[in-house]
């Protein structure tokens, strides 16, 4: 599979050396962090998965519980969300974000809005297999009203395939949206879920050239004036996401970093999710419309081992 990830396999790679180096550095009193970061943050995601094997093999201990006992704080996090399979990744994300008391929105929007169908049913599979419990009811039961609506036409994976664009099809959608937003007194927001919900992703970019002709507005306007909250974030990401993954994700990383504070949930599950799936592109997307590097924005707003490792990750400045 072609990516465009920082993160590629580690060649020479040796699991048993890696392992051996990491129990090292977090034997005894203190731990050598700079040996931690370098080789997970700079392995992928299948070798961490081996080194962990012969972590296991060799000294009968398991390598996430002891990084969870040296190691503390974002850093911590970062290491440990770097040791989770990819394929679990997205599932064990939405899992947190529908447990305890209160649901995170904007975990669900990220990870539904940006995913392909395939990756859906795959978190789907997987989230059954893991926590033996229905994604969707988990969904359906912590969401209500259009925002839990346009989740679950998402949860279905049923986007139609990309193959040719029918015109007549594109120019009834456009006007479809037009008359369900625009020219109406209140919104009709069951047109706007149906159709970002389930075309194409070819025939939706040609929609919003066409809605844009049509109504003089960009379709992201209108969301804006026509819809709020919850329903409002989800159709803007979905939206983002069908023009470009990668400038949804680049905006994504900006936002959990501008301003005072950093959103670091936000910044390690980015970085971690897409760094062996599109992050060159996210890279050069971020350079492009925030006139710097996302390297450079990680170095001011992070500090420390945390900083480093992301760093790697990160695989370069774009200056």
């Amino acid at each position: 599979q072609y990516t465009r990830g920082t993160v590629t396999a580690f060649a020479p790679f040796d699991a048993r050396a890696d392992a051996e180096a990491l129990r090292k550095a977090m034997k005894g009193m203190g731990t050598d962090e700079e040996t931690v970061l370098t080789i997970l943050s700079t392995r992928n995601n299948a070798q961490r998965q081996e080194i962990a094997s012969a972590f296991k093999t060799l000294f009968g201990r398991d390598l996430v519980d002891d990084l969870k006992s040296e190691l503390t704080g974002k850093f911590e996090t970062l290491m440990v969300s770097l040791m989770r399979p990819a394929h679990i990744f997205d599932a064990h994300a939405l899992k947190h974000a529908i447990k305890g008391a209160g649901t995170n929105e904007k975990v669900l929007t990220e990870i539904l809005a940006s995913r392909t169908p395939a990756e859906v049913q795959n978190i789907k599979q997987v989230y059954q297999q893991e926590y033996e419990a229905n994604l969707e009811d988990k969904i359906t039961g912590e969401t209500s009203g259009h925002f839990q609506r346009l989740l679950v036409v998402l949860l279905q994976a049923n986007r139609d395939p990309d193959v040719g664009v029918d015109e007549a099809l594109v120019e009834q959608d456009a006007q479809v949206l037009f008359r369900a937003g625009e020219l109406k007194w209140g919104t009709d927001e069951e047109k706007f879920i149906t159709i970002l919900g389930t075309r194409s992703v070819s025939h939706l970019r040609r929609v919003f050239d066409k809605y844009m002709t049509i109504s003089g507005f960009q379709i992201e306007e209108t969301i804006d004036r026509e819809t709020s909250g919850d329903l409002e974030k989800l159709l803007l990401a979905v939206v983002k996401c069908i023009r470009s993954v990668p400038a949804y994700f680049a905006e994504t990383l900006y936002y959990a970093m501008k301003g005072a504070g950093t959103d670091d949930d936000t910044l390690i599950r980015v970085m971690v999710s897409r760094s062996e799936v599109d992050l060159l592109d996210i890279r050069r997307e971020f350079r492009k419309n925030f006139a710097k590097s996302l390297y450079q924005m990680i170095q001011k707003d992070t500090s420390g081992d945390y900083r480093k490792a992301l760093l790697l990750l990160c695989g370069g400045d774009d200056e």
